[in-house]
This record gives structure tokens, C-alpha cells and sequence, in this order.
């Protein structure tokens, strides 16, 4: 059986002792309490000071805002040294969480994305867009074009496109623009039906194949039957239409097309929701993401134009991810990966009220420590204690003149009514947690 060594500070000793007791682990830990009273302000170096062996232990926690260089604690010590999470409260969810993602990141449907109005910027400006949607995870770079009228220099554009070693679809039933940007290497055309596609058999691309304009799975059929005699390569796209002209029905379409050829390839586009609702991108893109892991589909356009779906193709290649995990497993979707769970926040425990006044006697300075739980923010040196809801309340019984500590405070206090107010999780001098939003900026 495994034996993990938990390094803290005094202060919060007590309350890693409870939480690791009420967790009731397979595996047996000890504690090792430093002495300094904030674990938070430890950093490697005083823990290679102070800490002389974890002989018997397998491994060693270190609290998750501790900074410095690993390497050396793990020469003295001999056993593999790990940062566990920033609140002791999330110790559960960190071994839950470890045990779950094994074998995770596996997907299958590829991500289109496309340069809205592709035909109206310079090429600079096509580049610069196809790098970010790589970045973010994209698989192709889709071309936008005009719904009428032509894209002047496509093949320009697609040859540019294809020196940088993207693939390439072009969104257009222009005739001249296909043949054009076929010729310059596209790997896939947007699309075909029974206005273009006596076209499709002199393409060197693969072709989406649609439904005929205001008709339905029939004429899909009948597309594709033409496809498949002229043995041209081809992807069903059955089209997802927006929430009050037809969304249950086209779901209803996606099925029953798969149900009928269950090895074709096909595409969905979800820019018709995306774009077209007034919610955040991230909650769709999840759940529109499991039924495209639940069909087995294999490819799927999306857009980040308006500012909600701002960030969408990331939001997609996270959710590719969850959701074929998930049904490739047979399990929930749920505490698995927490990226896309931007403006709430996972499950997460607060300090009571006791706890903290627990601490609060322990405490021999005058620095101010903030909390908030789901209803309040508290706020306690040696010598006060405040519990409240009102910022300009709580502030006035600090008794801080001040400018500098007065600007600390207010903009700590600023973030603990916003984690009040959202259910967020609030850690004093640390950002809140926005999900994928939270790391390293693409754009």
C-alpha cells in the first residue's frame, strides 16, 4: 500500500488532518507540519531546510502554491516530489481526478474552422487567423466566401494556405472558385447538391454533400446515390438548422442518416446554434460535442464571429476530447476535465465560519486573511473579525488609511464578491479560475 508524505504550515495543520480523515483513503499518509504558519508562503528551498527525510513515504506533497525548483527536494529526499492543489479543500478532487484521466485526450472528429469572409481580407490577414485556429486546435482552415460573386486570388490564398501545411476547405457553389482553388490543392469543398454537382466528378477534393435547399433526406439520397456512381469520395453534412426553424428535426436528420449509412463519413456544423443563441458558446459546444461522439461523426465546422463564440474552436477541441472519452469508456461525462467550466466553477468546499475563527486565534499579526464561502466574505487578523456582503461595509470596519493597502484590499475584496456571486472558489492573492479561459491566452 502506498504511503504519501503532505508537507503544511501550522495553520493549516488541523484542517489537512480532517480533510485527508474524512476522505478515508485506500492508501496511508502522514503529515509533516514546518515551521512557519502559512503553507502558502513556503517555497522549495525552506522546504529542503526544514524537512530532512520522508523515509518509509512514496511520495511527497507540497502545497500547490509553493514556488521553486522540484528537482532538488526529490535529490535529498529520494522519492518523487508533486505540487498537490492550491486549497488543501481540493485534496479530494485532485486524487479523484488523477485516478479518472488515465488514457484521456483521444478523439475523433476533426475540427473545421472557417475565416468567415475569407474573401475580403488580405492574405496576411488569412494567415494570421489560420494560425490562431491551429493554435486553438483546428484541423482544417475553412475559406469563407461570398454568397454571391467570386473570391478573387483564391488559389493564391489555398497555395499559401497549403506551403504552411494546413489542409484546406473552400465554403462556395461558385463554379470558377472551386475549379480555381481545386486545382491549388483544396482538401475539401462546402458544398455540393443538385445545383453543382455535375462539378464533383472533375474535383481532385473530397465533396460535402447537403440536402437539396428547403428539401430533405430524400434528396440527400438521391445526391448521394449520384456520388456514389460517379465514385467520387464524399461527406454527409444533413445540416443542423438553427433553434425555431427546425433544430429537433435536423438532430432527427443526423440520426437517421447515420442510422442508414453507418460508415460514411459525415460533418456537422454548429455555427447555426453557436452564433445564433444568445448563450455562451462553451455550454453548447459541450453538449453538442456528445451528440457528435454518440453518432460517430466525423468532422465539424464552427465560426467565432460574434463575441460569445469567442473562443469556440478551443471550447471544441476540449470538448472532443471529454465527450469521446467519455462514451468510448460508457461513463459520465462529469469530473473528468473542469476546462469547460468557465463562469461557475467545479465542486469545491469552504471553510466554515468556526474553522476560520479557529484560525484566526492562531493568528499573532496584523495581516488580513480573506475567505468567502457561498454566501459571505469574511475577512480576520489577530485583532477582527469581519463577516459580511457589502463591500463598502466590510471595508469601513478594516480601519485602513492607507493608499496601498487600501487598494490591495479593495481589489481582493472586488474578487471575493465576484466568487460570492458566482459560486466561484476564492483564494486570497490568486486569480479567480475562468476554465480554459484561465490559461495561457492564444489570441
Amino acid at each position: 500500500m502506498p504511503r504519501y508524505l503532505f508537507v503544511t504550515g501550522r495553520l493549516a495543520a488541523k484542517a489537512l488532518g480532517e480533510v485527508l480523515e474524512r476522505m478515508a483513503p485506500e492508501w496511508e499518509y502522514e503529515i509533516a507540519v514546518l515551521p512557519i504558519s502559512v503553507a502558502a508562503l513556503m517555497d522549495t528551498r525552506f522546504i529542503a531546510r526544514h524537512l530532512k527525510s520522508a523515509q518509509g513515504c512514496d511520495l511527497v506533497l507540497i502545497p500547490g502554491l509553493c514556488q521553486g525548483d522540484l528537482s532538488p527536494l526529490v535529490d535529498a529526499l529520494g522519492v518523487p516530489v508533486v505540487r498537490g492543489p492550491k486549497d488543501l479543500k481540493d485534496i479530494p478532487a485532485f486524487f479523484g481526478r488523477e485516478r479518472s484521466r488515465e488514457g484521456y485526450g483521444e478523439y475523433r472528429v476533426k475540427i473545421l474552422a472557417e475565416i468567415v469572409d475569407a474573401y475580403a481580407l488580405s492574405l496576411d490577414e488569412v494567415l494570421a487567423r489560420a494560425e490562431y485556429y491551429r493554435k486553438c486546435g483546428a484541423d482544417i482552415i475553412d475559406l469563407g466566401c461570398p454568397v454571391e460573386g467570386r473570391f478573387e486570388g483564391v488559389e493564391q490564398v489555398v497555395r499559401a494556405l497549403k506551403e504552411r501545411g494546413f489542409q484546406v476547405s473552400l465554403d462556395t457553389f461558385n463554379p470558377e472558385d472551386i475549379l480555381l482553388a481545386d486545382r491549388a490543392g483544396i482538401d475539401y469543398l462546402l458544398s455540393v447538391n443538385s445545383r453543382n454537382i455535375e462539378l464533383a466528378p472533375r474535383l481532385s477534393c473530397k465533396v460535402v454533400v447537403i440536402p437539396d435547399f428547403d428539401q430533405g433526406l430524400e434528396s440527400l439520397e438521391r445526391n448521394i446515390a449520384r456520388l456514389e456512381a460517379w465514385n467520387v469520395p464524399y461527406i454527409i453534412d444533413p445540416i443542423l438548422n438553427p433553434i425555431g426553424f427546425g433544430f429537433t428535426e435536423s438532430i432527427c436528420r443526423f440520426y437517421e442518416t447515420r442510422r442508414r449509412h453507418p460508415d460514411a463519413e459525415m460533418l456537422i456544423g454548429v455555427g447555426n446554434l453557436t452564433e445564433l443563441t444568445d448563450a455562451d458558446s462553451t455550454g453548447i459546444n459541450a453538449v453538442m460535442a456528445g451528440i457528435i461522439a454518440e453518432l460517430g461523426i466525423d468532422y465539424v465546422l464552427t465560426t467565432e464571429v460574434i463575441s460569445w463564440a469567442r473562443g469556440a474552436v478551443r471550447e471544441l477541441d476540449r470538448a472532443r476530447r471529454l465527450m469521446h472519452y467519455a462514451v468510448q469508456n460508457h461513463i459520465l461525462p462529469k469530473m473528468l476535465d473542469d476546462s469547460l467550466i468557465t463562469v461557475k466553477d467545479p465542486p469545491h468546499e469552504h471553510y466554515s465560519e468556526q474553522e476560520l475563527r479557529e484560525m484566526q486565534r492562531l493568528i499573532r499579526d496584523a495581516n488580513f486573511r480573506i475567505f468567502a464561502d457561498d454566501q459571505n466574505i469574511y475577512v480576520f487578523n489577530r485583532d477582527l473579525f469581519v463577516k459580511g456582503t457589502d463591500l463598502s461595509e466590510i471595508f469601513a470596519q478594516l480601519g485602513v488609511d492607507e493608499a496601498s493597502h487600501a487598494f490591495y484590499l479593495g481589489r481582493e475584496l472586488q474578487k471575493a464578491a465576484l466568487a460570492v456571486r458566482l459560486g466561484k472558489k476564492y483564494l486570497q492573492e490568486q486569480d479567480l479560475r475562468w476554465g480554459y479561459l484561465s490559461e495561457d491566452e492564444t489570441w
